[in-house]
């Protein structure tokens, strides 16, 4: 047994078929974040990205073309505008009542 996992481990791995393998130019922990890639990292959906370039309120972002990428550092001050500690700190935001 010991004889066909030496023989089984050391074949090459060919990559899986529609798998898109990472490149040397695309590093794992990649500076500029698409918009999904963006929503992901926030945990909001893609769409709220969207409606926030064109109103307002949004974290900063940078367009290459047609192309919108977000850095992954303007995200993070993004969100830490948006810490509270308590719902009655001053900017907290505050919803409507719903009757």
């Amino acid at each position: 047994m010991e004889s066909f996992m030496a023989t089984a481990n050391s074949l090459p791995l060919r990559p899986l078929p529609g798998v898109v393998q990472p490149s040397a130019a695309a590093p794992s922990d990649p500076e500029f974040l698409t918009n999904d890639e963006a929503a992901a990292f926030l945990r909001l959906s893609p769409r709220t990205l969207e409606k926030q370039r064109v109103l307002g309120g949004g974290p900063r972002y940078r367009k290459f073309g047609a192309r919108v990428l977000y850095a992954v550092g303007d995200l993070r001050i993004w969100a830490d505008g948006r810490a509270y500690g308590m719902t009655s700190d001053p900017g907290s935001p505050q919803r409507a009542s719903v009757r």
